[in-house]
């Protein structure tokens, strides 16, 4: 997410699948691996930019200059986020007049419009009231079969809702990991179910 600093760096090592790239090789360009990885925080957070230019930012900054092509991925990804019925009249309007749901969704738009291999989600509904969260996971729901989807949550009911894999992870370890109906029936581990049950968190 963020380039090196002078004096830090980074250790280990984060394969991307199927080509088994290592994330943290000093050879590989940040440039691609953003393109390749998009991400939508937690808090809606569009560019102080038009409807448009947020969606074609990614295509602007990996150099592409087709107007036309721009044009029509940008409405694709605001289809495929389900924004384009309520802004297709307005695309040079500024993002942040859009509501907190929109916004969200633009930032969705945003991130599908480079044609991601994986998109991450950090607690993308925790800023947004019930109907938009309920926008937002029917949404994912859709995008799973387009596109990997990796989604941060710590609520318990969206993560059953919306996934078809689970991770529990705690202070950054591994505890249990398998598809989301068995660890939600039938948990393997203790620290699992004290979660899951509310004993624990």
């Amino acid at each position: 997410m963020h380039d090196l600093y002078p004096g830090n760096r980074y250790g280990g090592s984060i394969h991307l699948l199927p080509d088994d790239v290592d994330l943290l090789d000093p050879s590989v360009d940040p440039i691609e691996v953003r393109m390749r990885i998009s991400m939508v925080f937690q808090k809606p957070n569009p560019f102080p930019k038009s409807i448009f230019e947020n969606v074609a930012y990614g295509l602007r900054v990996r150099g592409e200059k087709s107007g036309s092509y721009m044009e029509d991925k940008v409405e694709a990804a605001l289809k495929n986020a389900a924004l384009w019925d309520e802004v297709k009249d307005r695309l040079g309007e500024v993002a942040m007049n859009l509501s907190g749901g929109q916004q969200q969704r633009l930032c969705i738009a945003r991130s599908l419009a480079t044609d991601p291999e994986l998109i991450l989600f950090d607690e993308p509904t925790s800023a947004l009231d019930p109907i938009a969260t309920s926008s937002i996971e029917e949404l994912i729901a859709e995008m799973k079969s387009k596109v990997t989807v990796l989604i941060v949550t710590h609520n318990m009911q969206q993560a059953a809702r919306v996934s078809d894999y689970t991770a529990y992870m705690y202070l950054g370890e591994l505890i249990e990991f398998g598809m989301t109906k068995d660890v939600f029936m039938k948990p393997q581990r203790r620290e699992t179910e004290d979660y899951i049950t509310g004993r624990f968190g």
